[in-house]
């Protein structure tokens, strides 16, 4: 008899999109379905309206099932929006007397990091080890084996609102899907953006979302940071209908026809068709005019990434560069203008790491969604390791 097949479904839920992927789990992962719907019942990055948004949820999984044959049952889903947080914390386990440092302390020095004092309304969403002290010897990566009398663990946190979270299991429950975990999105593309030989080097990953920007920053595998910054892809929107006094559904088709982060090519005589009501001439405005707008946006949010980079001491060690991922990402030579103020060089977060996956994906916006699909997959991965080593130990009994 055949054994089950195993899905890794990842699903991200954004304020303008849902996206949804499901994977096969084989010798590798291999994409098998995936859906795009419009998102709805979300309000400047929070969920205003949670029915509106379990039924984007129930569109995206109709469509991810029609086109993958399958039926899904559960899925790691990313959190971001103006609430997440990052924090440092420590662990401190006091082992009595030098002996050696087993599984069991690491674990009791992890579950220390992970209880800080939270504000109300927050929870730890994931946490990251930054590196082990051993007995005041700092920089191990795994102190298993050592000999030592105290341990200490240095973590990085990501917490969450408990509302926003709760608030967003409840609709991808209503929508009849498990949640497995919920993972930081700039996290999740990351993890599927950056290879692993290109970790060990300072890394950023900038997430640009339609009303939130988030970051993840690691040096040497670990990270470093998780932050936001206060601009986001409609803040372009904005900025464009008021400067050529336009609504805002003109303005975001301007800024994906027309704009442009980079004004120094720019021509005044070059002029675009402004989109207005029926039955009215069209306006014209220059080009040069709507690239500067955008242009004055997207090196202000640059800076503010270099701000929290400056924090952790790292403007000036990104060796490995930093990614662009999220929808907000695709404004042209945007690339040019993160280099530009970063400098570093920059690219966009394309998924690696999943077969059959096509070109038409190949683009920052799928990232997250392909990330939290790996994540799915580690997470099935290391419960069959669980039940192998459980079933193993029983056979011995």
């Amino acid at each position: 008899m055949g054994q089950e097949p195993v899905y890794a479904v990842g699903l991200d839920v954004g304020s303008t999109r849902t996206r949804m992927v499901v994977c096969g789990i084989e010798e590798r992962l291999r994409l098998l379905g995936c859906a795009v719907v419009e998102s709805a019942g979300w309000s400047k990055g929070s969920i205003a309206d949670q029915r509106a948004v379990s039924e984007s949820v129930l569109a995206a999984i109709e469509e991810a099932e029609r086109t993958a044959g399958v039926s899904v049952e559960s899925a790691v889903v990313g959190m971001g929006g103006p609430s997440m947080r990052g924090a440092s914390g420590r662990g401190v386990v006091e082992l009595g007397y030098p002996r050696e440092i087993q599984q069991r302390d690491i674990n009791r020095v992890r579950d220390r990091a992970a209880r800080v004092q939270l504000q109300e309304d927050r929870m730890v969403l994931q946490l990251f080890p930054q590196d082990f002290v051993v007995d005041e010897h700092p920089g191990h990566r795994d102190p298993r084996g050592a000999t030592a009398a105290r341990l200490e663990l240095n973590v990085h946190l990501v917490t969450a609102s408990v509302r926003e979270h709760n608030a967003l299991v409840g609709a991808v429950n209503q929508a009849h899907l498990v949640v497995e975990e919920t993972v930081f999105e700039p996290q999740a593309a990351w993890y599927a953006a950056v290879q692993p030989e290109e970790r060990r080097d300072g890394v950023a990953l900038v997430d640009i979302g339609a009303d939130s920007t988030s970051l993840v920053v690691y040096y040497n595998e670990a990270m470093c940071l998780a932050s936001g910054v206060r601009v986001c892809a409609n803040h372009f929107t904005s900025d464009l209908a008021r400067g050529l006094s336009i609504g805002p559904a003109e303005a975001e088709q301007v800024k994906l026809e027309y704009g442009c982060a980079n004004a120094e090519d720019s021509f005044e005589n070059i002029c675009v068709e402004l989109p207005g009501p029926e039955g009215r001439a069209p306006r014209q405005a220059p080009k040069r005019h709507v690239d500067l707008i955008l242009e004055a946006r997207a090196r202000e949010m640059f800076q503010l990434v270099r701000g929290e980079l400056a924090r952790v001491g790292m403007e000036k060690s990104l060796l490995g560069g930093i990614f662009l991922s999220g929808g907000g990402a695709k404004l042209a030579e945007i690339l040019e203008v993160a280099a530009d103020e970063l400098g570093c060089q920059s690219r966009f977060g394309i998924a690696v790491g999943i077969d059959d996956w096509p070109a038409s994906m190949d683009g920052p916006e799928w990232c997250t969604v392909a990330g939290l699909a790996m994540y799915s997959a580690k997470l099935k991965e290391q419960a069959e390791r669980q039940r192998a080593a459980v079933g193993w130990l029983n056979r011995i009994l």
